[in-house]
Formats: C-alpha cells, structure tokens, sequence
C-alpha cells in the first residue's frame, strides 16, 4: 500500500471511531495524532505565496498596464518579479501595487557597460521597495572561455558587494548556455565558485537547468543557502523539452519547491518565455502552483 493510501486510510479510521462514539481506547489517540500530524505536515508542504516574472506578461501589460495587474491579482498571484516598469515611477507603482494586495520582492536588470552604472539602477530598485535586484542575461556569444567567465565573476562580484551596501540582494539568473562544457569546467561551475557565498546568491531557472540536462536539486544542495529564488516552467518530455505551462509538463515543482526550501529557497516565481495567451497562460499556471 502507498504511503498516501497509508494516511488516507488512518484519517477515514478516525473519523470512523469518533462518528461511532468511540474513545477512551488506546487506539483512538494514536489515530488522532497521526491525523494531527499527517495535517501539520501537508501544510508545512504547502507553499504559501505564488510568484510572477512580469516578463511573461509584457505584451498584456503593454496593451493594458491596469488590466493585467487586476488579472494577475484575480488569478491569486502574491508576487512580482519586475522587468521593466513601463515609463510608470516608483509611487505609481507602490500604490498600484498595494491596492491590488501585491508585492515586488525582485526585479531584473541587466548588467550595465560600466559598474558606475549600477549606482541608478540600484536606485531605482531601492525606490521600488525590492529585495532582490537579479541579473538575468548575458549574451552568450560573448562568454566562449574560462576568462570570459571569469571576468563576468569579477563583474558579479562588484554588483553584490554595491547591491548588498544599498540594502538588497543581489542574484544571478542563468538560461541552459551557462552549463555548455568549456576546458574540463561550465560558465556556472565558475560563477558559482568564483563569487562570494555570502553575498552573491542565485535564482535558478529550473527549466533552463532541466533542459540542459541537469539535475536542479543537486544544484541547490552542491551550495546550500545560495539558490534563494528559482523560476518555475513547465518542460515537455525529450528530446524537444518544449516550453509549457506550470503543470502541464514534466517538472515535479512540489519536491523542488518544498525539498529547496529545506536548502534556503526563498522565492518561487513562475515564468513562460513567450505565452502564446499571457493571461491564460498566469490563470492556468497560478491553479497548478496552487495544487502544490
């Protein structure tokens, strides 16, 4: 008998003996506390938040800003991940956010030609109220080497140390082109190993990983405490691992999620490149993520 069956068949007992007026034998108590602690434990499971990366959602919010933050809400959206902020300033969207019951714990940006340029752009995201400022591209044409990447280690460094002083974490986002081999090692081998633990961190895109191959809790347990944000999308099955809907894949997200937050997970945000129904896309994936 399963595990599940195991518990489903305990909790039907109970409620069978209490119905039946039962108590004051040995049984019963057991039974009840099982029950208690097979509840307790679900519950500890369950996630409690449900993220966005606004990037999914770019053409909807170009159309229609105000509609599409109502639609995320609606569909029991918690929080946000910005990308962008549509020519609209920082009091616009603390207030739009806040009537909608929203929060913006991160945000993307792009690493600028020269470090000076953090210095706005961390100003914007202090502005914004985020917690995380998260790099989430780099062109891959120009990291071929074991140099290259580690000049872009060099470069995240400076951006954790800067984004740690103005009150925020800072993350690195990787696609699937950071775990191509170069010389015996990968670009990611070397981020992670040539940044400082304690002040750059990662938000693994758990599609990008599984889709190159990898396994995405064996990267979160190879540095615990570091993968503090993931984003969450589908995979379809080999060889293609076609880009789907959170729950219409392959992706087991309930043990990634609730293994990774026993390994620091923080932040879940569900993402889709290129939705072909953005909005079908967040009310779809949003009723799976709330299965979980």
């Amino acid at each position: 008998m399963s595990e599940h069956n195991v518990r489903t068949t305990t909790r039907r007992d109970a409620l069978r003996l209490l119905a039946a007026g039962v108590g004051g034998g040995a049984l019963l108590p057991s039974l009840l506390a099982a029950t208690s602690r097979d509840a307790e434990s679900d519950t500890a499971r369950r996630i409690e938040r449900i993220g966005l990366q606004l990037y999914s959602v770019r053409t909807a919010m170009a159309k229609d800003l105000d509609g599409t933050i109502a639609a995320i809400a609606a569909a029991g959206i918690t929080e946000l991940e910005f990308a962008g902020y549509y020519d609209k300033n920082p009091t616009w969207w603390t207030t739009t956010l806040k009537r909608h019951g929203l929060t913006a714990p991160s945000t993307h940006m792009g690493i600028p030609s020269t470090d000076a340029g953090w210095d706005p752009l961390l100003a914007t995201a202090k502005a914004m109220g985020h917690d995380w400022v998260i790099m989430p591209y780099v062109m891959p044409t120009q990291y071929k080497t074991r140099d290259d990447w580690k000049r872009l280690a060099d470069r995240l460094n400076i951006a954790a140390q800067k984004t740690n002083a103005a009150g925020m974490r800072f993350g690195y986002h990787n696609h699937d082109f950071e775990f191509i081999p170069i010389d015996g090692t990968t670009g990611y081998e070397i981020l992670t190993s040539q940044t400082d633990k304690s002040s750059m961190k990662f938000e693994l895109d758990i599609y990008w990983a599984v889709k190159a191959g990898k396994d995405p809790l064996q990267i979160m347990s190879s540095m615990p405490g570091r993968v503090t944000c993931v984003h969450v999308k589908d995979a379809g099955p080999l060889p293609r691992r076609d880009m789907l809907n959170v729950g219409a894949g392959t992706i087991d997200f309930k043990n990634i999620i609730a293994r990774g937050r026993t390994m620091g997970l923080e932040h879940w945000f569900m993402e889709h490149d290129n939705p072909s129904d953005p909005l079908a896309f967040i009310k779809a994936s949003a009723s799976a993520m709330k299965k979980l």
